[in-house]
Formats: C-alpha cells, sequence, structure tokens
C-alpha cells in the first residue's frame, strides 16, 4: 500500500503557543483558532458530562430498593433529563467536536479549519441550545423520555417546547460543524497528503460529517412539527387530532440511528491512531478501515426500521430491517479484527492509552455481540424495552464514545497541554473504571433478558440483587472518573513538561509543536511518508513491550 510520511519544521518554535497568544477569557470567548475552540468545547461537554452523571447516580440511587422513593413522575424527569444530556450535549458532539476541532486540522497540515468564524458560531449555537435544555430543568423538567415519542410528548404538561427547541438548535450546531469538516478535509489538506495518506481519525471525521449534514435536518423538521402540533394543535403525530405516532418514529429514528455512527465512528477513528501508535506498528488493513467508516455512515441511513419491530410493521419490512442491520457488522468487524491484526506482532507499550485502547475493545464487542440478539426479530420481541436494551446502548455508545474519549483525553494530553500526566494514577484509575462500569451493565444484561423493564421506578424482589450490583458499580464507575479528573487537573500545575513527541508518533500533529503556535506551523508541512510509517528498527515483529 502506497503510504507517506512528513517533511515540516520541527516543532520547537519560538513563537506563542496558542495558550499564551492574547491572554485573558475575551480573548477565548472571541477566538476563531480551532484549537482554542476545541478545548471550550472539551470542557463544556465535561461539565455537561457531569450533570448528566450525577443525575444518572440519582436514577440508580433511586433503583437501589424494589419500593421507590421518588414521587413517579420526578424519577421520570431525573432520567429523561439524563438521557437528554448525555445524548445531545455529551456523545453527539464529544468527539468530533473537541479532538476533531483540536487535532484534525493539525493531523491534515492545515492551520485551522475551512471557516473559522463559523466554527465559533458553532460553538455558541451550540450554547444557546444547551441553554434551553437548562432551562427546561428550572421549568420543572420533562417526563417524556429522551426520545420525546408521541402523542405522549404531544399531551404532556412539563416544558416539551423547550427541551426539543434546545435539540432543534443544536441540530444548527451539527450541521455546521461538519460542513466545516467536510470543506477543510477536502480543500486544505498538506501538499502530498492525498486521500490515501490521510490519517484515519479524519477519515472517521469524514464520514461522521456527512452523517451529520444528511440525517440532522431530518430531526430538526421532525422537533419543528412536533412544536407546530403542540403550539398551534395541528394534528401531524397525535392521533387525537388525526396524526399518526408511528410516523414521528419513523422520522426520529431515520437521524437517531446515524447519530449512533456520529457517536462511535469518531471513537473508531481514536482507537486507529491510538492502537497504532502504541503498539509501534503500521495498522493493519489501512484502506479498509477508511472504507469501512464510510460504508457505515451509508448503511446507517437504511437500518433505522429495527427500532419498529414491534410497531405493527409488515413482517417483510421488519425481515429487510433485520438483514440490513446484521449488514452494518461487517465493517464494523473489520475494524475490530484490524486493530487487533495491528496488535499481533507490534511492540506493545502497556502504558495508560494502550489499556483505554483495549478496555474499549473489550466494551464495544460486548456491545455488538449484544446487538444481534435485538436484531433478530424472535428475540427482538422478548427483550424489547427490559433492562438488556439499556444495557446494550450504554456498552456500545455510553462505553464505547466514554472509553474511546478517555482514550483521546490521554493520548493528545500532552500535545494539548504540555503536561505530562501520573501513568500510575492513571492505570489505578483505568481499573476503578473498568471495573465498576462492567459491574454497572452486565447485571442489567442479566435482569433483561429474565424480563425486568426499563424505566419502572418500582421493580419485583427478585430483581433487587441485579439492581443493586448495578447500582454499587455505578458508584465505582463514578469515583474512577473523579479520580481521572484529579490527576489530570493536578497535571495542570505541576505535570512534568511533556516532551515534543512523548509517544513517537510520525502524523502531523506530532510534528507540531507541544503546545501548537497560534497556527499550528511556523512553516507548510508537506507530506513525504504515512501516518502510520514508523522506523521499522522499532517494531518488534515477535512481540514484547517496553
Amino acid at each position: 500500500m502506497s503510504t507517506t510520511t512528513l517533511d515540516a519544521a520541527n516543532g520547537h518554535s519560538h513563537d506563542e503557543t496558542y495558550i499564551n497568544a492574547k491572554k485573558g477569557i475575551k480573548s477565548w470567548l472571541v477566538t476563531v483558532d480551532h484549537k482554542r475552540i476545541g478545548v471550550m468545547y472539551l470542557v463544556t461537554i465535561l461539565t455537561f458530562f457531569l450533570a448528566g452523571g450525577l443525575l444518572a447516580l440519582g436514577v440508580r440511587a433511586e433503583l437501589f430498593t424494589p419500593e421507590g422513593n421518588l414521587d413517579p413522575n420526578t424519577y421520570n424527569r431525573m432520567f429523561t433529563l439524563h438521557g437528554a444530556i448525555m445524548v445531545f450535549l455529551v456523545l453527539v458532539p464529544a468527539i468530533p467536536a473537541s479532538f476533531g476541532n483540536f487535532v484534525m486540522p493539525l493531523m491534515l497540515g492545515a492551520k485551522d479549519v475551512a471557516f473559522p468564524k463559523l466554527n465559533l458560531l458553532s460553538f455558541y449555537i451550540y450554547g444557546l441550545g444547551s441553554c434551553f435544555l437548562v432551562y427546561t430543568i428550572l421549568a420543572g423538567g420533562v417526563d417524556t423520555g429522551w426520545t420525546f415519542y408521541t402523542p405522549y410528548s404531544s399531551t404532556t404538561d412539563t416544558a416539551v417546547i423547550s427541551a426539543i427547541g434546545g435539540a432543534f438548535i443544536l441540530g444548527f450546531s451539527s450541521i455546521l460543524t461538519g460542513l466545516n469538516f467536510l470543506v477543510t478535509i477536502h480543500k486544505m489538506r498538506a501538499p502530498g497528503m492525498t486521500w490515501r495518506k490521510m490519517p484515519l481519525f479524519c477519515w472517521a471525521i469524514y464520514a461522521t460529517s456527512v452523517i451529520q449534514v444528511l440525517a440532522t435536518p431530518v430531526i430538526a423538521i421532525t422537533l419543528f412539527l412536533l412544536i407546530f402540533e403542540r403550539t398551534f394543535g395541528i394534528g401531524i403525530f397525535d392521533p387525537a387530532l388525526g396524526g399518526d405516532p408511528i410516523l414521528f418514529q419513523h422520522f426520529f429514528w431515520f437521524y437517531s440511528h446515524p447519530v449512533v455512527y456520529v457517536m462511535i465512528l469518531p471513537a473508531f477513528g481514536v482507537i486507529s491512531e491510538t492502537v497504532t501508535i502504541h503498539s509501534r506498528k503500521h495498522i493493519f488493513g489501512y484502506t479498509a478501515i477508511a472504507a469501512s467508516s464510510v460504508a457505515i455512515a451509508a448503511i446507517g441511513f437504511v437500518v433505522w426500521g429495527h427500532h419498529l419491530f414491534v410497531s405493527g410493521q409488515s413482517e417483510l419490512t421488519g425481515t429487510v430491517f433485520s438483514f440490513l442491520t446484521f449488514g452494518v457488522a461487517v465493517p464494523t468487524a473489520i475494524k475490530t479484527c484490524s486493530w487487533i491484526a495491528t496488535l499481533y506482532g507490534g511492540s506493545v507499550r502497556w502504558n495508560t492509552v494502550m489499556l483505554y485502547t483495549l478496555g474499549f475493545l473489550w466494551i464495544f464487542t460486548i456491545g455488538g455481540v449484544t446487538g444481534l440478539f435485538l436484531s433478530t426479530l424472535a428475540t427482538d420481541i422478548h427483550l424489547h424495552d427490559t433492562y438488556f436494551v439499556v444495557a446494550h446502548f450504554h456498552y456500545v455508545m455510553m462505553g464505547g464514545v466514554l472509553f474511546a474519549l478517555i482514550c483521546g483525553l490521554h493520548h493528545w494530553w500532552p500535545k494539548v497541554t504540555g503536561k505530562m500526566f501520573s501513568e500510575t494514577l492513571a492505570k489505578i484509575a483505568f481499573v476503578v473504571v473498568f471495573f465498576g462500569y462492567n459491574l454497572t451493565f452486565i447485571p442489567q444484561f442479566v435482569m433483561g433478558s429474565r424480563g425486568m423493564p426499563r424505566r419502572y421506578h418500582e421493580y419485583l424482589p427478585e430483581f433487587a440483587i441485579w439492581h443493586q450490583m448495578s447500582t454499587i458499580g455505578s458508584f465505582i464507575f463514578g469515583l474512577g472518573l473523579f479520580m481521572i479528573l484529579g490527576y489530570l487537573l493536578k497535571s495542570l500545575k505541576s505535570g512534568e513538561k511533556a516532551p515534543h513527541n512523548p509517544w513517537g508518533g510520525v502524523s502531523m500533529e506530532w510534528v507540531a509543536a507541544t503546545p501548537p503556535i497560534e497556527h499550528n506551523f511556523e512553516v507548510q508541512p508537506i507530506c513525504t511518508h504515512g501516518p502510520y510509517d514508523f522506523p521499522e528498527i522499532e517494531v518488534n515483529r515477535h512481540g514484547g513491550g517496553h
């Protein structure tokens, strides 16, 4: 396979880094520097992750005993806000908006994104949509579930309009960011960087951006129609007004299933970078991994009907959607097998980044395998709307995105901050996080398979032991996340200064200064060898570690 490497400035710049350039809060708020915007996205997303996580702990605390302690309406609002915050404010923008903004232009050898001012506008639109969802909390919350299913969302007296209004506004941020990234990848690659010489993280961002641009308008129109129905009483989805609630589900999942890949495709991109750099071996099957990202984006548009297996659709329609859903597993399996093949024979470094890389493989594999049961018509009827679905969703989306986000955070932390973190504390935190996460959700597979329905805050005593294990696991998981926050913040103050290229990467972000200067490179870098062409002498073909 034809590949490339880099010829560029060595990054030891005498210019100011992006962190120190134009100091002061105002300079950050009006910046058009993609790196600063990426950092602002990351801080904002992690803040909302804290809010959504605390709501999740509240839900798990309520479920510790079979007898509900909270008022049912309060419980419904709690898990709805948890879901809405985590999906719309955290998981969808988590990696594209943060690492996509910070790292992707550096990987391309570009000085910024194609439309810097539009990039800043996208961030403020994200902030505006977030304000609407925060106002929903102050207005008493919403109790529809994060999917806003009709006809209940058409008739409930909770703050539905502000919640879906927030999601509607957030869609514009997603569209503009995707458009910006598409143009950047097409037009701003460094000289010599062909499509077959582009880092796989950029391929993942490219496929993600296509979904954002094509699918997001559908959910925007759907939510606008729901607001219109509630405001003017015109029947679109409410059967009492002559509408069709199943139509809402078709519109919603036509967007929301592709958006699953908006969440997970960038996570795949992160793992493609870390698995090769930290095993010091050229990625196995570069072309297949790049093509599979585009294939997943394409197939994702035609599988929404597997969310409607019990909606009354025809048997033929259900069979077709089931078959197509199994088809998504093919490009996903290509990635997983390629990552494992990359590890085989590589000189694996058993550092924190590699631990989270392997943790992601474990988490996502469980999520993928359990998805086969939900893709099968017969078993889905039994498992539909049970805790099996909750566990599957969290393993694929929450676990997949979160482990990749933490993995990427540790991988690019030296480049972003110029500081190194404590490997010892990081490895301890990984054990706590990994154990807590699995203890939280594996019991949910068991009780879901035994018929425990989701969204109930009172349940039969026979499920108590599983709920209690899950609740204990969630608090252990939360503890691990606070440990990560602690040692990363500590590294900002007292961490060892990061070497220019701590992991020995050869893609362009490692050519830039650490931290990068305001416009990334002192001179225009030129691509002369591939992003994964490590010096042959560094590769131990017979395994082993450093």
